[in-house]
């Protein structure tokens, strides 16, 4: 019976750990380095944790318990590092240093993996948190092994984890996005995490002030749209959801941390990835920006490298700068500032001055700085980079990329070599795994391996090359030799046993065979072609290197007569196969975990290999892809797989007899493996982990272990001779270099050879050819250079052939040359085409077919880009005209630039008319059971009422019965639309109401629609009737206008593409401005065609009746009276000769010719009168005709208007219906999201209030312990006298006074040399025992003898140390409860504020849904009406485009009119009052007119009289009586005054012309401004009625105690205005007195100006 797995992989293990053991491991993974103690570090790689010693650079190794290390961390302080491994539900182990002992392993609730580990820096405490699917935080106590609490962050990746090194009541946990402060609250022996999320700043630095977006109110209310909500309710989120949504404008991107640190004030610094530090309270969460974003540069000047980064080195200042913009990536706190350092390679100091902080470098390793670590006693600094680690020198070599593959040198027991995949090459001391030397290839590296006869290593890398490299001297490593094979990558490399041939596997299936011997310089023998997956073995004789021209044909491929090549066909597929001497195969299967075992010695090799079965199968197991090995002497067989498990069998029994579990399946399992020469080693490196391990057998007493040395050591005899002389001739061998040469050729010579390439082959000349020829690659691989070689013999082998064949095509081209010549010159008709001198017929057929399946590409492109074209257009021909019952349509004016449109329209559904006949229904039973119960409501009124509450009852009847227009709110009963069917707009509480109401609106403007479609297809015939009208006077106007030989363009009206859409989806052959394709069967036709109608044509010319009635009466049989104007009379035959030789019949005849003559003339011009008449009325006709056409089509675009218009007003008020039921439904969502969190605040109620009672219980049961622990310690006190009763009282007061007495309390000693900037906090229970230890070792000094007081026997002493001690410890009992007490009473009180804060968001809530259901309700009732209002009836006065109707009111018609009345007659007698004043005012004004028209006339009278007084004899006088003929002289001088006069009065009537013209404009300006003056009245009376109409209002709307105020106000100013008319009056009788006073004197002081004045 065959074992179990579990018992067989049992069995293993204890084999294993029976026989191997792990020597060394190197490795060095990123961002996991911590300081154990002051002088060592450690970090996990692989499967292993690595202890390196600072000092003495020993490593110390210890391996995972299972599988590969998960999270990691190092506690310092207290010297353990603790590790989870990575299988289901992993354990968390705690190791101590320097004992590697396993202290404790704590199994936690996780089931996948541990992502963060990290120890306290005060007390033994440990937090870790898992990943999926827990994402739970739980705090240890490592050293009791008790989980202390847990909280799961589901869905929160962390990268960072750290205790507050202040105090271990808070840690910090970060993500790539976001922050959490946790603190640690503790009740006795309950521990509890409770969350304190930071919010980061944005992007830019700037912060961000988040409110809840679901409890938050907005600043703004809208009372016309109703609430504002949020925007929760607005997306109809109620859920958890509801709490974190936000639009995605309000999203503002933050910071992302990256590494945080805490400082010696309890404050956070956290590093970004924008390249910021900020700086974080614990306390308030408030956040701060400590340095923004670093700068582009660098100063030169660095600090440099010290051999040890020293406290004294970070005392000194460096040189300050600013940051280099980068990551950060690693923050540490110094007692001299924070440290931090990023992707930029230098580590910066921000230390605080003053306010302010400046930046400072310290070093700078030139590569990105993943981490900073401080020793314990902070006196050096681990800088971790991504390469190499530095200690301020580098401090541990490790590779820039994961090992590759690792080989022992040459005897084997002393060196080894590895390669990692970025090409560099580490040589390792064996013993210890020291390294000493390193050598960098700068190409990746793919295969390494080291040869058997020399100390020579061979790597093979990614671009095909084979690099040899010289071990002679390990310290001083160097390539000596390069190969390029292949330009594909070299996969594998072996070398044989005997070190003679070096094997090398290329990615394209080519293996290289090479002589492995320096002396022959790496000799390329030969290669092998494998291109099917089989098993093939193959001999390589002794010959292949003696004479190897006869093992290989001239291109380098070996002949398989002389490697005697076997083929195998295997019953499985093997990913790896090894072969033993005998012939026996082992191979490991790769799609079953099998290791199969094969014997060929036996079989027969055929020609058509046969499958070949396994003799021997058994169980790998292991898991995923694998591969086996061979030690050195043929015995043991190692497997390895993706799992990571080394498997060591027995060759011939194929038993397992060791294992060793090196690596892990997460890191990819193991990558190489190699056996030393003596066996007593392996190397096996992973593929991901980036660990390097040595492995070597416990017992080396074992016999395989003896064997494998005696085979190893014969063999090395035999090869002894060869290594010493191949040493020396490697020794001897140049180191290599690559000549620099390049490796492409010029883009210019690659141009040229491309072209030549590409013209014909006659072309090529020799020139050419050899230019060809020397455009070569710089570096060619060994292929390339055998297939040159040959291809050279090739060419010397055939030399004279190919001149002739040059010489005959030299011929042919000069021949072709000619022929081409003379076609050029021939007519272009003759001409050949180009390709017809081509003599490649082969490559014209290949051209011809290329061409010819470009032309069907291109046709099958084009005839599916139609065929998606015309799917498209049915798509929309479908939608958009098919679909429609009314195509859409214009009518466009004759002369006007009007344009009507219909409106298109779909035929409406049966879904749309049944829910529309239902509404309809609805609201018929609604009016009938209206009406019923106005019926009911009436028949239940009392019987005896008064006629006048019958008349208003039945005018109110009435009004329903005919609701005027304007509370309708549109005029769609005028147009088409069915008002009545619609519920009144006071009516509409209900959503189904609104519902309706919207569909019975949507069916009003679909009547409105169809009832202006048939007025427009009305008008629509009218115009195609017009056209054809104006299209029969056209053809009268053409005849008429040929007639007349007039050359007039006449108007054909036409319809357009708008008018008739119809034509869009008919293409017409003009819009085709390609030719046509026609097939050749249509391209007959069309010709068969054509030759018909031109022998119709000719035929239909060859008609002599047709020709004989043109030639005798012009075409016609009668003549028209159209036609008399194409008549002409024939002259007599005698016109031509003179007058004088007429005779009298002939003047006879020349007068009745006249006379004829002179008839038609006038009969024409009364013909063509008539014409031109007729051509009036007809244009005139169609003139009126398509103007009032116009004139229709301008009263339907107006209809078109008023339909817009309504259909609008329809539209509003469904708009307004569906915002009303779209802010219900936010309404109802947010009042469900409120029932929702007040629900859950609920809970949390309970759960607090729940929490509240339990502390309470806790303290109030540790008070009352408390409380008796007291009250024994006072018993203790008060039953001292009576304990020591029995000694003498004097001797009592000295002991009671000794029993008081207490030693000193220790005191802190304050280290102020040392670094660190937490200073030495130890725990609170290590502090506590220590003090306790330090109390008692004082007791026991006062517990001394020597301190007994004089006269006390020793008995008694002892007694009374005993009840001392007894008091003090339980003194120290009492403050340790105290404590304790205390912080039970602060976590119960924050228990009660957490229990106050969930009241009072309960309470807000409350508030906020009371809230919320009053703006529902306003909501509901105060609904949105829609009124039809004249202009000139809103009496509102706004200055902005929309009026603000929020004060307005509606009252009724019948009121305003009446104030109106009112207003009208007091505004009458006003006026009367008014014209009465005017005309006493009047009369007041005629008198005084009259009054200084009698003052002037007596001026005038006095002036007379004083100038006959005083007249003079003139001149005139004087002339009038001397001069005799005086009467003449005045006649001529009256002759000359009235000339003068004459002169003066035209002038006058000139100046009278122009006044009069601006008398005429002042005229025409009064009476505009007049006219305004009119308006202005008007405006001003109905200012007067507005203003009455208010002050109505006003007084109607007031109440009672604002009219009480009002008419005590008014008491008042009436009071108050008597009082100052009576100051007035009092002003005026003064004002009098003293005007009469001065008249008076002034009658005094000038009594004879007045009188003459007078």
């Amino acid at each position: 019976m065959e074992p179990s797995g579990a018992d067989e992989a049992d069995r293993l293990l204890t084999a294993a750990a029976a026989r191997v053991e792990v020597r060394w491991v190197q490795g060095f993974p990123s961002r996991n380095v911590g300081f154990v103690n002051h002088e060592t570090i450690c970090y996990p790689c692989g499967n292993y944790i690595l202890f390196v010693d600072l000092e003495t650079k020993k490593k110390t190794v210890l391996p995972c318990p299972s599988g590969r290390v998960g999270a990691f961390a190092v506690n310092g302080a207290s010297g353990v590092v603790a590790f989870s491994d990575q299988k289901l539900n992993p354990v968390i182990y705690i190791y101590t240093f320097p004992g590697l002992i396993n202290w404790r392993e704590l199994k936690g609730q996780a089931q996948l993996d541990y992502t963060l580990l990290a120890f306290s820096y005060m007390g033994p405490y440990l937090a870790s948190y898992s990943s999926v699917p827990e994402f739970a935080l739980s705090v240890w106590n490592w050293q009791e092994n008790v989980l202390l609490c847990s909280k799961s962050q589901l869905g929160m990746t962390a990268t960072s984890l750290s205790f507050n090194p202040l105090s271990w009541h808070q840690l910090c946990m970060s993500s790539e996005s976001s922050i959490t402060i946790w603190n640690i609250e503790r009740s006795d022996e309950e521990h509890h995490l409770k969350p304190k999320p930071v919010q980061l700043p944005a992007e830019d630095a700037s912060q961000i002030f988040n409110q809840n977006p679901f409890f938050s109110h907005p600043d703004t209310q809208d009372a016309y749209y109703g609430p504002v909500l949020p925007n929760s309710a607005i997306a109809g989120l109620i859920r958890d959801e509801a709490l974190l949504f936000r639009p995605k404008d309000d999203i503002q991107p933050s910071v992302h941390p990256t590494v945080h640190c805490w400082s010696a004030t309890s404050d956070l610094y956290v590093g970004c990835e924008e390249g910021c530090i900020l700086v974080i309270n614990s306390e308030t969460l408030e956040t701060s920006l400590l340095h923004q974003k670093f700068p582009t540069e660098r100063r030169q000047t660095i600090v440099q490298i010290s051999p040890m980064i020293s406290e004294a080195s970070l005392k000194k200042e460096g040189q300050e700068e600013g940051l280099a913009q980068s990551v950060v990536l690693a923050m540490a706190f110094h007692k001299n500032g924070l440290y931090a350092a990023g992707s930029d390679g230098v580590v910066h100091m921000c230390q605080p001055k003053d306010s302010f902080y400046t930046m400072k470098n310290y070093l700078d390793v030139s590569e990105p700085i993943t981490s900073l670590v401080f020793s314990p006693d902070y006196s050096r600094l681990l800088v971790e980079t991504e390469k190499v680690r530095e200690e301020a020198v580098k401090l541990l070599d490790a590779s820039s990329s994961h090992f590759l593959s690792a080989d022992f040198l040459t005897p084997g027991n002393k060196y080894c070599v590895s390669v990692a995949i970025s090409g560099e090459v580490h040589f390792w001391l064996l013993e210890d795994g020291t390294c000493i030397s390193k050598l960098s290839l700068n190409k990746q590296a793919t295969a390494l391996v080291c040869c058997p006869s020399s100390h020579t290593v061979a790597v093979g890398t990614k671009t095909g090359h084979v690099h040899f490299i010289d071990a002679t001297k390990v310290n001083t490593p160097r390539v000596v030799h390069r190969v390029l094979l292949t330009h594909f990558p070299v996969l594998c490399l072996n070398y044989d046993e005997g070190g003679q041939y070096l094997i090398a596997g290329a990615a394209e299936g080519h293996i290289f065979i090479l002589d492995a011997r320096p002396s022959k310089l790496f000799q390329v023998l030969g290669y092998l072609d494998i291109r099917r997956a089989r098993l093939e073995i193959f001999c390589l004789p002794s010959t292949l290197t003696i004479d190897n021209d006869e093992c290989v044909d001239e291109r380098g491929l070996l002949k398989e007569n002389i490697i005697q090549k076997q083929q195998y066909e295997l019953d499985y597929p093997l990913s790896s196969a090894v072969r033993q001497k005998d012939g026996t195969i082992y191979g490991y299967c790769s799609h079953a975990p099998f290791i199969c075992k094969y014997n060929l010695a036996s079989k027969k090799i055929l020609k058509d290999p046969t499958v070949v079965f396994s003799e021997e199968r058994i169980q790998s197991n292991q898991s995923g892809r694998g591969f086996l090995s061979l030690s050195p002497n043929n015995r043991w067989l190692a497997s390895v797989a993706e799992d990571g498990v080394l498997f060591i069998r027995d060759a011939a029994t194929l038993e397992t007899f060791a294992q060793a579990h090196c690596h892990s399946y997460q890191g990819g399992g193991i990558r190489s493996l190699a056996f030393s020469k003596d066996g007593q080693s392996m190397l096996i490196n992973g593929v991901e982990d980036g660990a390097l391990v040595c492995l070597k057998w416990k017992m080396a007493g074992d016999d395989d272990i003896k064997e494998a040395d005696e085979y190893w050591q014969s063999t090395l005899a035999v090869l002894n001779n060869s290594i010493y002389s191949e040493n020396n001739v490697l020794k001897s061998m140049r180191d290599w270099h690559v000549a620099s040469k390049s490796i492409l050729p010029s883009s210019s010579e690659k141009g040229h050879k491309e072209k030549l390439q590409r013209q014909p082959s006659v072309e090529l000349t020799d020139e050419d050819e050899s230019f060809i020829n020397s455009v070569s690659i710089g570096e060619m691989t060994w292929m390339k250079q055998k297939i040159q070689k040959a291809i050279e013999e090739e060419t010397k082998k055939f030399a004279d052939k190919k001149k002739e064949l040059k010489k005959g095509i030299k011929s042919l081209r000069k021949t072709i040359q000619e022929m081409m010549h003379e076609n050029e010159q021939v007519p272009e008709i003759e001409k050949l085409d180009q390709q017809e001198f081509n003599l490649d017929a082969e490559e014209q057929e290949r051209l011809q077919l290329e061409s010819e399946q470009e032309v069907a590409r291109v046709r099958k492109e084009i005839e599916m880009e139609n065929l998606a074209n015309c799917y498209l257009r049915d798509v929309l021909k479908q939608q958009c005209w098919d679909s429609m019952s009314v195509k859409g349509r214009a009518i466009k004016c004759f002369h006007a630039a009007y344009e009507v449109k219909n409106y298109p329209m779909k035929e409406r559904g049966k879904e749309e008319l049944e829910t529309l006949e239902k509404v309809l229904q609805l609201k018929k039973i609604e009016c009938a059971d209206l009406k019923i119960r106005k019926e009911i409501i009436e028949f239940q009124l009392p019987t005896v009422s008064s006629k006048e509450e019958g008349e208003k009852v039945e005018e109110d009847v009435v009004a329903d019965e005919t609701t005027p227009i304007a509370l309708i709110g549109s005029l769609s009963s005028q147009y088409g639309g069915d008002t009545a069917v619609l519920y009144p707009q006071m009516d509409l509480h209900t959503r189904e109401q609104k519902i309706n109401q919207i569909i019975l609106l949507q069916d009003i403007i679909y009547r409105v629609k169809t009832a202006f479609n048939k007025a427009f297809d009305i008008v629509a015939r009218q115009k195609e009737q017009e056209i054809a009208r104006v299209k029969e006077r056209n053809l009268r106007i053409q005849e008429i206008l040929t007639q007349l030989d007039l050359q007039e363009e006449v108007w054909e009206p036409t319809l357009t593409d708008d008018e008739i859409p119809e034509r869009v989806l008919t293409v017409q052959d003009s819009e085709i401005k390609v030719e046509k394709y026609l097939t050749p069967q249509q391209r007959a036709k069309a010709e068969m065609m054509a030759k018909l109608e031109m022998q119709r044509r000719l035929a239909a010319q060859d008609n002599a009746r047709q020709r004989a009635l043109n030639d005798m009466m012009d075409g016609v049989l009668e003549v028209k009276k159209e036609d008399i104007l194409k008549m002409e009379i024939p002259p007599p035959p005698f016109i031509s000769k003179p007058d004088t030789l007429w005779s009298e019949e002939e003047k006879k005849i020349f007068k009745e010719y006249e006379k004829k003559v002179k008839e038609l003339n006038e009969e024409r011009d009364k013909h063509r009168k008539i014409l031109e008449t007729e051509l009036k009325k007809l244009q005139t006709a169609i003139q009126e005709t398509t103007q009032s056409f116009d004139d229709t089509v301008c009263k339907l675009f107006e209809k078109k208007v008023k339909s817009e218009m309504v259909i609008c007003q329809e539209e509003l008020k469904i708009n307004s219906l569906l915002y009303s039921l779209l802010l219900d439904e936010e309404l109802s969502t947010r009042e469900a999201g409120l029932h929702y969190f007040l629900e859950k605040k609920r809970k949390e109620k309970l759960s607090t209030a729940e929490a509240v009672q339990i502390a309470r219980r806790q303290v109030d049961a540790y008070r009352e312990t408390y409380d008796n622990l007291v009250a024994e310690d006072k018993i203790l006190e008060r039953g001292f006298r009576k304990e020591f009763s029995d000694v003498p009282m004097h001797l009592i007061d000295q002991l009671f006074k000794l029993y008081k007495r207490r030693p000193r309390a220790q005191k802190m000693k304050m280290h102020l040399d040392t670094a660190n900037p937490y200073g030495d906090r130890p725990g609170s229970a290590k502090a506590y025992k220590d003090a306790l230890d330090h109390l008692m070792r004082a007791m026991n000094e006062l517990d001394n003898p020597e301190n007994m007081p004089e006269g006390l026997d020793l008995p008694v002493w002892e007694r009374f140390c005993s009840a001392r001690r007894t008091k003090v410890e339980s003194e120290q009992l009492v403050k340790r409860k105290a404590l304790t007490l205390a912080e039970m009473q602060a976590f119960l009180q924050r228990r009660i504020e957490d229990d106050e804060k969930i009241k009072k968001d309960i309470d807000n809530i409350f508030s906020e849904v009371n809230l919320l259901q009053e703006q529902k309700m306003r909501f509901q009732l105060d609904l949105t009406v829609q009124f039809l209002l004249k202009q000139g009836q809103v009496e509102l006065e706004s200055s902005e485009l929309i009026p603000d109707y929020t004060d307005a009111i509606l009252i009724n018609k019948s009121v305003i009119e009446e104030l109106n009345c009112t207003i009208r007659a007091q505004g009458e007698k006003k006026i009367a009052s008014m014209v009465e004043c005017k005309d006493f005012s009047k009369g007041i004004f005629q008198l005084e007119w009259e009054h200084k028209k009698m003052k002037m006339q007596m001026e005038d009278l006095n002036q007379k009289a004083r100038d006959i007084q005083t007249l003079r004899v003139s001149k005139d006088r004087q002339l009038f009586l001397n001069v005799l003929n005086y009467d003449s002289r005045v006649n001529h001088q009256v002759s000359v005054l009235e000339q003068t006069l004459g002169v003066m009065d035209k002038l006058h009537k000139e100046k009278v012309k122009k006044c009069q013209k601006i008398i005429k404009d002042l005229e025409k300006r009064i009476s505009l401004k007049e006219q305004a003056n009119y308006k202005l009245s008007l405006e001003l009376q109905e200012m007067l009625v507005s203003v009455s109409e208010r002050r109505h209002i006003f007084e109607a709307a007031d109440t009672q105690p604002a009219s009480e105020k009002i008419a005590k106000e008014h008491y008042q100013d009436i009071v108050q205005r008597r009082r100052l008319v009576d100051l007035a009056k009092g002003q005026a009788q003064e004002i009098a007195i003293l005007q009469a006073e001065v008249a008076r004197l002034r009658m005094k002081t000038f009594p004879a100006l007045y009188e003459v004045e007078y």
